[in-house]
């Protein structure tokens, strides 16, 4: 493999990616406006505590918005016929994947990282370790641009069909993930249900960066994050080889 060729093709596929798809209709409303409204719903009126739900929010503002640009690119490029083109150029699957997951984790930090700067200023909310954080979104955002990748990959040229998978699926994650009551205060099947999400180790990465109150180690959460940027992108790669070798 020529690694120059290999990295060259990525960038490509990735700036392709920002240029058409940051600003579609289905990003900016489940990336940008949907986070944000789900949590001033949840918040307005009530008397809570911002610090302790700070990290919740960043985590879903992060989930949202990186794993909103993946599930639109494959499914528009069938669409459109110009996939067919790209995997006919001197470019390999893994090229396009991690194009597309480098075009969702880079929309996913930039969002986050301006709304989360804005807040910590404004509002004057703890910042206990920068670097944890910085290594949160990070992780965060490959993570979840992954999962995008992941949900685009079903054989399908309609992109709602893929935007109503990945409602399904990202949906039911927010409200088992620690981001609505807290890791601390959940026992039972409760907790071990909220075990299962990867965002759940999201959050509580955060928690460790902001506060200094997480559940689990940190080592733990990163690895945990760490295991599923792999899972998700071997899973991709799976299923859209077999796509293509039935031609689909």
């Amino acid at each position: 493999m020529d690694w120059k060729i290999f990295l060259r093709s990525i960038l490509t596929v990735t700036w392709k990616n920002m240029r058409i798809y940051y600003f579609k209709g289905p990003v900016m409303i489940f990336g940008l406006l949907f986070p944000l409204i789900m949590f001033l719903t949840f918040f307005i009126g009530r008397n809570l505590n911002l610090v302790l739900f700070f990290p919740g929010f960043v985590g879903m503002m992060l989930f949202f918005t990186s794993s909103s640009v993946g599930p639109l690119i494959t499914p528009w490029e069938k669409r459109e016929k110009t996939y067919e083109r790209l995997v006919s150029l001197p470019v390999i699957l893994e090229s396009i994947i991690i194009g597309d997951i480098l075009a969702g984790a880079l929309f996913g930090i930039a969002a986050t990282s301006f709304v989360f700067c804005a807040c910590i200023l404004l509002l004057q909310l703890p910042l206990m370790n920068a670097g944890l954080v910085l290594l949160s979104l990070v992780l965060g955002a490959v993570t979840f641009a992954a999962l995008g990748t992941l949900l685009a990959s079903p054989t399908t040229n309609n992109p709602s069909n893929i935007m109503m998978l990945s409602s399904l699926v990202r949906l039911p994650l927010i409200f088992i993930s620690g981001i609505f009551i807290p890791l601390g205060e959940l026992t039972g099947w409760l907790y071990i249900l909220t075990s299962l999400s990867p965002l759940t180790y999201l959050v509580d990465l955060f928690h460790a960066g902001l506060n200094g109150d997480a559940v689990y180690p940190v080592w733990l959460d990163a690895m945990v994050l760490v295991m599923v940027i792999f899972l998700f992108v071997l899973s991709a790669k799976v299923i859209q080889r077999r796509n293509l070798v039935k031609g689909l």
